[in-house]
């Protein structure tokens, strides 16, 4: 089983910059592909970008050049450095894995855009 933790969200100005943090339990961590993910109010999950167990990454387009996923195996840890945030972003964002997982979401944390 495992437990995935969120954190480092807040409150970013427009074209500032946040590193979210998702902290796992278990020692299959370092065989899982992961995943950000994001949800607007309103509008449904989407996909934001993945990590291999080998560190090949994809990212959506609208998040490309801007954002960062990485992890940390001996951490048991993967990261979204996001630059640039724009105000059309506020979201809660997840960690799962790839494919998601249902019982893998976790309460997220919340990243609010405004000047």
């Amino acid at each position: 089983q495992v437990q995935l933790v969120e954190s480092g969200g807040g409150l970013v100005q427009p074209g500032g910059s946040l590193r979210l943090s998702c902290a796992a339990s278990g020692s299959i961590f370092k065989s899982l592909r992961m995943a950000w993910y994001r949800q607007a109010p309103g509008k449904e999950r989407d996909l934001v970008a993945t990590i291999t167990q080998g560190g090949s990454t994809y990212y959506a387009d609208a998040m490309k050049g801007r954002f960062t996923i990485s992890r940390d195996n001996a951490k048991n840890t993967v990261y979204l450095q996001m630059n640039s945030l724009q105000p059309e972003e506020p979201a809660v964002y997840y960690c799962n894995v790839h494919p998601p997982l249902e019982r893998y979401w976790g309460q997220g944390t919340q990243v609010t855009v405004s000047s």
